[in-house]
């Protein structure tokens, strides 16, 4: 719209130099690129240089049939896989602050292990009664990690990896984990889940 008007202008001035416009470049809603074209536009040999926009046409992306395929579906897109026991209304609490932060990192795969989707072979073979013991995530390498390193992960995946950043080092880590064991342990009776 603007280098129609601006063509429209340039047509009162100088007609062949409205004539190169109007017939070289076209205004597209879409797939637009910036090309810098100079034309000479009177026989003084004086050249005006442009910048305008050029319609261009480009192919949807196919995805490749073959190795390249397997390979792409093969590499997860998230970071860390949250095994989170949707049962537990205090364990909710705290999947659905991490899921809202999810909004704006895309890096948490959230599955939860009472659904009756819920596959150990989808997650490197942890069973429904393994995963309830205690949290579990699997890093996108294929690591597992559980206990209170779990939930570091799982907080620096959303930005938040201060809150427990402190628990990497001794002899907090041993407290935390002590912590958390006793939680994991009395976590169904307090809640009054049960496997």
């Amino acid at each position: 719209m603007a280098l129609r008007t601006v063509a429209g202008s340039m047509a009162r001035r100088q007609p062949i130099f409205a004539n190169l416009c109007l017939q070289s470049f076209v205004i597209s809603a879409s797939n637009h690129r910036r090309q810098s074209v100079t034309y000479p536009i009177s026989s003084t040999g004086f050249r005006f240089s442009i910048r305008a926009i050029q319609e261009t046409t480009t192919n949807p992306i196919t995805p490749m049939i073959g190795d390249n395929t397997k390979q792409s579906q093969a590499s997860p897109t998230w970071k860390v896989k949250m095994l989170y026991d949707g049962d537990c209304p205090l364990c909710m609490r705290e999947v659905n602050m991490l899921k809202e932060r999810n909004k704006n990192y895309n890096a948490i795969n959230f599955v939860d292990i009472s659904s009756d989707d819920y596959s150990p072979e989808d997650n490197l073979g942890l069973d429904y009664e393994t995963a309830m013991g205690k949290i579990h995530a699997i890093m996108s390498d294929g690591t597992i990690v559980t206990n209170v390193e779990a939930f570091r992960k799982l907080y620096e995946a959303v930005g938040l990896g201060w809150i427990y950043a402190i628990t990497k080092y001794e002899p907090v880590a041993t407290m935390a984990d002590a912590v958390y064991g006793v939680w994991a342990k009395y976590r169904l009776q307090v809640t009054g889940s049960s496997i």
